[in-house]
Formats: structure tokens, C-alpha cells, sequence
């Protein structure tokens, strides 16, 4: 506040501003007071007033809160800020806005490259390490006089490695999805892992076709398995399982030498893992020589530089009409999610990007082909989403051939047999520049060897598990087999007629002649349960089974009543399908139960119980729950989850890639696919559609 000494010196003084001064005043709370002019008093002190205090009857009334400790505040004599119109507030919050976000634009930016600085290093990494002369120099043995790998040359690196090199040995065929799942799912230190396969990187192979045609890089599906092995401390060796002897415990392995030269050895294995996966099926076709594959990354490449080469050839002045359209005629053999998304992929960068950079003649001659066995593409999905793919194909003037079987591929046509109208066979031929070869899976030669050592093995098309992923034949908790290399063997009567056998002798019976009540009956059920999930689905009415089978209607069931219902329970069990949704499920299961028994072996060990049926005693059996089925078929996708079919446009393509973008393995790839995506839409697919060397 000025003092009237100091306001009658200021210039423009006159006496109501003094008047003014002299009416007002400054309580303790800091607040302003004005006298009042008919009484020429001040009014009292806030909080002491009767209208300020509190009243139940003015509950929308606040309680007035003031500071414990008074400050001052000044009356100013400057003129009130100028109200800004809309356009100024406008711009002045856009600029402020545009700053902030440059602000923290720059300051992100600098941060990256304060940590891309801190990546380099000036000091040299390596050190002396300790490496036993038995890794180095290991010794002889075996059947075949191999070298027996017993100590690696990197199990003294740290003070982790040391510790569990004396650890049960965990040896891991292959490094797909189940692998993969299983070294994600296991504790670090409970075994010594060494992961076995002649790739080192894990494939994300559904999104696989993208890569054929550019719309994904083929980086951006490779994740390097050596980072997966880490996590658990592993091992990793860039070899080849060619032969394993069971009886004493030794896989034979094969690994390609700087020089060329192939050189095999001994790995020893307390627990063996197979999960080296499947090849493609022949079904006895001549020619497939002149297919293509797509099963790996370098098939992904030859078909790119396939394609490149084709479209190149049919730009060439001399190619003549024919040989343009042949050159242009793509063919696919198999109307699986795998041909059928090929087909989508490659039909979307034909007539999206093709003519951007070839000439748009070429887009006239351009054909797709997909022929099929069965009645419609995508047949193990719903019917209705089958026939909205044909639909979609046939809108894109993408040929579906139907019923069709192929007798021969020869380098520039494909014979096939097609049944007419009248249900009669007709052979016919179709021009090809390019074949893509995608019916069914079947046994590698390693598997193929293992089979013909065991005799309990007659499956010609995978190795034969039971419900605890064991490899039958082969000592229990030894041998295990995962993924598209296995199959889960469903022979419920047989267990069951042993389990019965077994409870007739304890009772002193004749198992031929035992008979059942009711209520042994859901004990039998639940055993049969518990021992295969599978069959749970077709045990929902115990009565009604019973009653049904029940053929003299004694109120039991004899022996050949019961073997005859379990047999019709079996027949119902259909094999588990050979997808990566399978193999991810049954390999998180049996890292979970390998961590179980690495808990529990060393109280089995103290108790003397360490043998028999550990796996069973530990862990429940092996429960395949599918989740649904997803495909796309050029800009729209179809989706099948457990009878509840979905199909659309590019709504669904984007639900489709949110769906694999989050199973991607890692943050890296997850990243890399965004990245791929963005590319796509901004430059087209010519940036990815440049064949690279990968290695």
C-alpha cells in the first residue's frame, strides 16, 4: 500500500484517490475490506460473521478455507489486459504446442544418439577363460568310435555355467515353435541345455508368404535362437541330428566344417527333445523338381527371385505372346492357409504394385491358380467361410480349381486330373511359369530312422507319443517329440483293458468275465479323463453311455461291452493338427513339466523313488486346447474360433495382423513388422521385394 505522503507527490494526485485509500483496508487473511458509507465502519473479520458460518440449511454453501498465514496484496493502478479474439488464441496455442512438441522431439532424438554413443566400445572385450582340455581334446567312444562331446567350450564361461554343467543334460532338437516355447517356459539352471539345428534363427513361419512378395522383410520373421538360449544359460551348435542310440543315451550329430567337409560326433542326453519338424509331402507326384517350397527362408528367396525373373523375361522384346502369358501363369498346388494366403499375397502385389514399375501389359496377362483336392479351399474351416474365400477369389479373378488332383509337373506345365459334372475323371493341362508346391507334411529322414528302430512305431507319417509327449518304445521320461514331427497316440481301449485286467486280477477275477457297476463305471471315466484330455468332450453323459451300451440291460457292463465303448471313444479322437499353434502349446507344457521334475527330483532322489512314472506322478497329460483358425485372402481375412466364424474386409486384415503382431517372439520383430507395414502403405512393396542373402 503507498502512503499519502507518497500519492500526494505523484503526479495526477487529486483527493479521492486519498478518500480512496482511507476506505479500504487489508484484513489479516490478506483480503480486502471497504468501509461501509452509511455506517463508516469497517465489517467484521471473515469466519466471525453469522452469514459466513456454517448452515446445515445452505449445503450448497462452501465453507470459506483461508491461509493460516497472511500476505499482502497490492491494489495496481495498470489498465486490464486486452481480451484476445479466437483467431490470435488459435495460433498463439498452435505455436505453443509446435514448440513443446519440437522440444521434446529434439530432446528425444538426443537422447537416442546419447545412447547409440554408449553402445561403442573402445576397450577390448575379451579376457583369458578357463575351457576344460575335455572340450577341446574330447575323447572316443560309442558304437561308430565318434567323438563324445561331453564338456562344451563354453561351460566355464561364467560362474552360472559352471554351476549347472553338472546338471541333468537337456538336448533340444530343432528350434521352431515348440522349441522355442519350451526354452521360454523353462527356469534358468534347473538343466544344461543345448539346443541342436542346423538354422540359427526361429522362423515366424505363418506371416511367411508376406515375405515371398515383399510385403514383410524376411529379417523381420527371424529372431537369432542364440538370444532365446541366453535366457536359460544354453548351448548352441549349428549341426544336425542324423541317428540317435537309445540304449545308451548318445545323439549322433553332423555338423559342415569351414572347409566343407562333414564331420559327425557323439552328444550325450539325460532327456532328449525331438522337435526337427516335417517336410513337404510328395503324395507320389512326378516332377516336383520344378516346384517350389515354402517352408523355410530360403525357399522364401527362391521364390522371390522366381517371380523377379519371370516378370523380367516377360518384359523382353522377344518373348512372344504365349510364352508371356506362361511365364505369368502362377500356379498353386494345395488350398491349405498356406497356398491360399500365398495366393492372396501375390495376387495383392501383382495388382497393386505391379504396375508402378513393369509395364501394364503385363498386368493383362497376369494369372493365379490354385488347385485343390477336396470340394472347397480351407476345408478344415467352416463351410461358410470357405465359400466367402471362393467368393472373394473369384472376384479377384483368382481361378479355383476344385476336386482336382495333380498327376505330373513338368518345367513349363502342370497335369492334372479334375472330376466334371458327371463325376467323371478328366485330365487336363495348364501352362505354368511358377509352381508352389503346399500339400501336407511328412516325416523327415532323421524321424524316419528313429521309427524303424523302435517296432511299437508304425505311423509312416510322424513319431507316435502318448498323452505325456513321450516317444512310445523308448524309456519312459528318456525320449520326447513335439510339433509336426509327432503325433499324440490315442489308445484309450488299450490302456483301459490293461487298467481293468489289472483291477480283475486284484480282486481275484477273471477279466473275461468282470462286470461293471454304474458307479465303477465313473471311476473308469475318470481315469480316462485324466489319462487322455482329449476324450473328454465325447464323456459329458456317463448314463447315457452306460445305458446305451448296456445291451443285455443288466445294470453292468461286461468286458466286450466296455472294450466296444472305449473303442468307439477312440475312433472319435481325430489326430491334433500339425500347426504352430500345437507345437507353442505342447512346448510350453513340457518346459512346465520339466521344471516340475527338476523340482521334485531331489526329494524322489531321497525317498528312493526316482524311476517309474515320474512324468505322470508329477505333471497332468497333455491337453490341446485350439484356439481358432485365421487367414487372409487378399485385403480380407477369415477367422474361425471354435465354431464362431468371422469374415470381412480391411477391418479384418488389420484384427488378422494385430493377432500375429502380438504372438511375435520379440520386441525387436514386433517393431521391425510395424516398420514393414508402414513401408508397405508409403512406398509400396517394392522396397522389401529385393531378394537379400540371409544367413
Amino acid at each position: 500500500m503507498l502512503h499519502p505522503r507518497i500519492l500526494r507527490s505523484l503526479p495526477g494526485f487529486s483527493a479521492s484517490a486519498l478518500s480512496l485509500k482511507s476506505s479500504i483496508k487489508i484484513s489479516k487473511y490478506g483480503a480486502l475490506k471497504f468501509k461501509d458509507s452509511s455506517t463508516g465502519r469497517f465489517p467484521p473479520t471473515p469466519g466471525t460473521s453469522p452469514c459466513l458460518r456454517w448452515n446445515p440449511k445452505y449445503r450448497h454453501t462452501p465453507r470459506r478455507v483461508y491461509p493460516s498465514v497472511p500476505h499482502l496484496r497490492t491494489v495496481s493502478t495498470k489498465p486490464l489486459p486486452v481480451k484476445r479474439g479466437p483467431a490470435f488464441r488459435f495460433l498463439y496455442r498452435l505455436f505453443a504446442y509446435t514448440g513443446a512438441f519440437g522440444l521434446v522431439t529434439s530432446g528425444l532424438v538426443v537422447a537416442f544418439f546419447a545412447y547409440d554413443a554408449s553402445t561403442y566400445r573402445e576397450d577390448l572385450s575379451f579376457s583369458d577363460i578357463p575351457v576344460s582340455a575335455t572340450a577341446l581334446n574330447p575323447r572316443t567312444g560309442g558304437p561308430k568310435n565318434l567323438p563324445i562331446a561331453e564338456v562344451l567350450v563354453d561351460d566355464e564361461d561364467c560362474v552360472e555355467m559352471q554351476t549347472q554343467k553338472d546338471k541333468p543334460k537337456l538336448v533340444i532338437l530343432g528350434c521352431g515353435w515348440g522349441s522355442v516355447a519350451l526354452l521360454k517356459s523353462m527356469n534358468p539352471g534347473d538343466y544344461h541345455i543345448t539346443v541342436v539345428s542346423p538354422d540359427n534363427y526361429f522362423l515366424f513361419t505363418p506371416m511367411l508368404p508376406s515375405a515371398t512378395v515383399g510385403t514383410l522383410e524376411l529379417r523381420s520373421l527371424a529372431e537369432p535362437i542364440r538370444r532365446i538360449v541366453q535366457r536359460v544359460r544354453g548351448h548352441f551348435l549349428k549341426a544336425e541330428a542324423v541317428d540317435v542310440e537309445l540304449s545308451e543315451k548318445l545323439l549322433e550329430v553332423s555338423q559342415t566344417t569351414a572347409s566343407g567337409e562333414r564331420r559327425n560326433f557323439y552328444l550325450p542326453y539325460d532327456k532328449l527333445i525331438i522337435g526337427v519338424g516335417s517336410t513337404t509331402n510328395a503324395h507320389g507326384v512326378k516332377g516336383l523338381e520344378n516346384c517350389h517350397f515354402l517352408k523355410s527362408i530360403t525357399d522364401a528367396q527362391a521364390i522371390q527371385r522366381k517371380i523377379l525373373q519371370n516378370l523380367e523375361h516377360a518384359c523382353l522384346p522377344t518373348t512372344t505372346d504365349e510364352e508371356r502369358r506362361r511365364l505369368l501363369s502362377f500356379v498353386i498346388s494345395g488350398g491349405g492357409p498356406t497356398g491360399v494366403e500365398f495366393a492372396a499375397e501375390l495376387f495383392d502385389m501383382l495388382n497393386e504394385d505391379l504396375g508402378r514399375s513393369f509395364p501394364k501389359i503385363l498386368r493383362n496377362e497376369i494369372s493365379v491358380h490354385v488347385i485343390q483336392s477336396r470340394g472347397h479351399i480351407l476345408n478344415t474351416y467352416d463351410e461358410a467361410l470357405s465359400r466367402y474365400a471362393e467368393a472373394r477369389f473369384a472376384h479377384d479373378q483368382v481361378e479355383v480349381l476344385t476336386n482336382a488332383r495333380v498327376k505330373e509337373v513338368q518345367p513349363d506345365k502342370i497335369i492334372f486330373s479334375q472330376k466334371d459334372e458327371n463325376g467323371k475323371s478328366v485330365t487336363k493341362e495348364l501352362p505354368m511359369g511358377f509352381c508352389l508346391w503346399s500339400t501336407g507334411v511328412a516325416q523327415t529322414d532323421f524321424c524316419k530312422r528313429i521309427a524303424d528302430k523302435i517296432e511299437t512305431q508304425t505311423n509312416k507319417h510322424a513319431l507316435e507319443t502318448d498323452t505325456h509327449l513321450r516317444l512310445s518304445g523308448t524309456p519312459l521320461g528318456t525320449v520326447y517329440a513335439i510339433g509336426d514331427c509327432s503325433t499324440v497316440q490315442n489308445n484309450v481301449a488299450d490302456h483301459l483293458v490293461t487298467f481293468l485286467r489289472s483291477m480283475a486280477w486284484e480282486k481275484g477275477k477273471d477279466p473275461e468275465q468282470m462286470q461293471i457297476t454304474f458307479q465303477e463305471w465313473r471311476q473308469v471315466a475318470q481315469r480316462v479323463k485324466k489319462r487322455f484330455p482329449q476324450a473328454s468332450d465325447h464323456l459329458r453323459r456317463l448314463d447315457r453311455l452306460f445305458e446305451e451300451y448296456d445291451k443285455d440291460k443288466s445294470g453292468k457292463l461286461d468286458f466286450g461291452e466296455l472294450r466296444e465303448l472305449l473303442v468307439q471313444i477312440d475312433s472319435k479322437l481325430t489326430s491334433l493338427p500339425a500347426t504352430a499353434q500345437r507345437a507353442h502349446q505342447q512346448g510350453q507344457y513340457l518346459g512346465k513339466k520339466l521344471n516340475k521334475l527338476a523340482l521334485a527330483a531331489p526329494g524322489l532322489q531321497a525317498n528312493e523313488m526316482d524311476y517309474g512314472d515320474l512324468d505322470d506322478a508329477v505333471y497332468k497329460a497333455f491337453e490341446y486346447h485350439h484356439l481358432g483358425s485365421l487367414a487372409y485372402i487378399g485385403n480380407a481375412a477369415v477367422f474361425d474360433f471354435n465354431g464362431l466364424s468371422f469374415s470381412g474386409g480391411l477391418l479384418a486384415v488389420y484384427l488378422w495382423r494385430s493377432v500375429y503382431f502380438a504372438q511375435s517372439v520379440s520386441l525387436r520383430t514386433r517393431i521391425l513388422l510395424a516398420m514393414d507395414w508402414s513401408k508397405r502403405a508409403l512406398f509400396g512393396r517394392g522396397e522389401n521385394f529385393l531378394p537379400r542373402s540371409f544367413s
